[in-house]
């Protein structure tokens, strides 16, 4: 049997299946017949959409990661968590200061931290999410925007904090404020803005949106970039 066609059984949601031994998780259940209509979104690991706790073989720590990205292994057990509950109160941007005060007001639970880090152990993208936490309890909210920038939402930090805090919308507001409030202002960034709100590209966004795949990939590929700009 070749390496292409060696398989390996997993467990999904309990059900013993036989999938390719190089399949993502999301790959293996689409493999044994499970039609995705939650906990999928844009395949490649960066909407947070497909969030999975799992377990090795003979291994007792239950692992999270996103199906896209993680390989499934010998033994494996697997459940997707398509949607994690978490606290998300309804505030107007525009009326709120870049305080502590906020903070307690709209996310009180963050202010139970423990300090165990189990939130960065349980982040697929590996970001400090403790330590975001920490700024905000602080009122250092630029570090808190910097160190949370990367966040996807999947919501595995709140799936396993033992202060049950829902650190990614602590984040949001977080980015919010600072970006609203804090953070220099670009005047081209606003000249742009400007230059959108009256229509100036109004004709090439119509184009663009006429343009076929094929040819959208040409011009993004083939267009000028900027030192320091990676592709």
């Amino acid at each position: 049997m070749s390496k292409k066609q060696e398989q390996v059984s997993v467990f999904i949601m309990g059900k013993k299946f036989m999938v390719p031994a190089a399949s993502t998780i999301m790959s293996a259940l689409e493999y044994s017949g499970f039609q995705l209509k939650r906990g999928v979104g844009c395949r490649e690991g960066f909407c947070g959409a497909c969030a999975t706790v799992y377990r090795l073989k003979d291994d007792f720590k239950i692992r999270t990661g996103l199906a896209c990205q993680t390989v499934v292994q010998e033994g494996m057990l697997i459940a997707q968590i398509p949607f994690v509950p978490a606290v998300k109160p309804v505030y107007d941007i525009s009326k709120l200061e870049p305080t502590i005060t906020i903070f307690k007001q709209l996310y009180p639970e963050t202010f139970r931290c423990l300090g165990c880090n189990t939130c960065s152990k349980a982040c697929p993208q590996d970001i400090r999410v403790m330590d975001y936490i920490n700024a905000v309890e602080r009122g250092d909210l630029a570090k808190a925007a910097e160190l949370s920038y990367d966040c996807i939402r999947c919501g595995m930090c709140a799936l396993r904090c033992p202060a049950e805090i829902g650190q990614f919308n602590v984040a949001i507001l977080a980015q919010r404020l600072y970006g609203s409030c804090l953070a220099p202002k670009s005047k081209e960034m606003i000249e742009r803005v400007e230059q959108i709100r009256k229509g100036q590209f109004n004709e090439e966004m119509a184009a663009i949106k006429a343009t076929d795949k094929a040819a959208l990939k040409k011009m993004y590929y083939e267009r000028d970039i900027e030192p320091g700009e990676s592709v």
